[in-house]
């Protein structure tokens, strides 16, 4: 493990002396700079200091009695050094201090008083995930779940495929940009951020504080709840172009749930996607609805990534498959079997159909998890940006 530099910023002298000494009794930091006090603006000479510390991370000390110029000192640092890892020192009796330094940008709280071992731990965290970044050279895969028409079971369909990827796979996240965000219910999670935070806080969002802003299930699927209430402003395409940038770095596979959500927002986010999900039932009015949605998603995301999912799917005499696609414009990927008070009762539960393993519905879910990625063993995608197309 390389040496890190450390910067410590704390005006108590008391205390920069025992953090000085906790670093370096950690054996895999030295200690650069120590700074008395708080930075309040980017010219500000202390700002000068840190900064010719070239740090690695900067450990700032919250006292407890008034943590307003280290917590604001937190968001200048973030801001003027977006490179260096930030980690708070405070106590742990203040939550709502927490909740303020991860806000803004720390990427560790540790625990005051501190001790070496709280220290190295926080050193090992952030080089392991350092150079998990730089062997991951592949970037993760996109799939978008979209209704044909309102009620075709767009939710259910994306939050049991990403616990199916996730139970396979691992390392998936669940992001849902429905007007009204449904996921959540669905699995019987209370989040306490979502969408929204992330979007506000993008000028400064990391890996860190993104995950602070998603909730996980018991096995291991972090979800980004959709809105509780209609938003006055949504999200522009240049907003989730940036978030999703940092979700396909960050994760192998992320499911999004964009529900009857159709606008320029999820045309984009259907561009950038490996497959996009078009969600309809076998009737008339389902599949002259998937008809004009694909059109619109086609405009963006090209000729090939839509492709139809029957939802409730019987078989009806004198109506083929082949009849389905020649409706809807596009071709067939998978059928989800007809058991509607079994999704109802799993619905209404909060229990998802991939929790009940030995369901039809269940094996289906797996089976359209394994479909999408059939060809992923060991095939490597060239990388990309959303950039390049925003």
């Amino acid at each position: 493990m390389a040496e890190l530099s450390v910067v410590i910023v704390a005006a108590d002298s008391e205390q920069q002396t025992v953090l000085r000494v906790l670093v370096d009794g950690t054996s895999v930091a030295r200690v650069a700079h120590v700074c008395g006090s708080y930075p309040v603006a980017a010219a500000d000479p202390a700002m000068r200091r840190i900064q010719s510390g070239s740090p690695v991370v900067t450990l700032v000390d919250i006292p407890a009695e008034q943590p307003g110029p280290a917590l604001r000192a937190l968001e200048l640092l973030r801001q003027e050094m977006p490179q260096t890892a930030l980690f708070a020192i405070g106590s742990m009796s203040q939550p709502q201090v927490i909740v303020s330094a991860m806000r803004s940008g720390a990427r560790e709280f540790i625990e005051r008083p501190t001790t070496t071992t709280d220290l190295l731990e926080a050193f090992v965290r952030l080089t392991a995930a350092q150079r998990s970044v730089k062997q991951n050279e592949v970037r993760g895969k996109l799939f978008t779940v979209v209704n044909a028409k309102g009620g075709s079971g767009a939710t259910t369909i994306a939050v049991n495929l990403a616990m199916a990827l996730q139970a396979t796979h691992g390392n998936t996240a669940l992001i849902d940009i429905a007007p009204l965000g449904h996921a959540t219910l669905q699995m019987n999670l209370k989040p306490a951020f979502g969408l929204g935070d992330a979007v506000r806080n993008l000028h400064r969002l990391d890996s860190s504080l993104l995950e602070s802003f998603m909730t996980r299930n018991s096995d291991g699927l972090l979800v980004l709840a959709g809105a509780n209430a209609p938003l006055a402003l949504e999200p522009s395409a240049n907003d989730f172009a940036r978030l999703f940038d940092m979700l396909v770095n960050q994760f192998r596979y992320v499911v999004v749930d964009a529900s009857t959500r159709i606008d320029g927002a999820t045309r984009l986010v259907c561009n950038l996607s490996e497959t996009v999900l078009l969600v309809a039932h076998a009737d008339v009015a389902s599949l002259w609805s998937a008809a004009r949605v694909q059109q619109f998603l086609r405009d963006g995301a090209g000729k090939n990534k839509v492709q139809l999912v029957l939802n409730r799917f019987r078989r009806i005499p004198g109506f083929s498959e082949t009849d389905a696609e020649t409706a809807a414009g596009v071709k067939l990927l998978w059928k989800i079997p007809n058991q509607y008070f079994a999704v109802s009762a799993a619905i209404d539960r909060g229990v998802p159909l991939m929790n009940q393993n030995h369901t039809d519905l269940a094996r289906a879910f797996a089976g359209l998890a394994s479909r999408l990625t059939e060809n992923d063993v060991d095939v490597k995608r060239t990388a990309w940006s959303l950039f390049k197309s925003v």
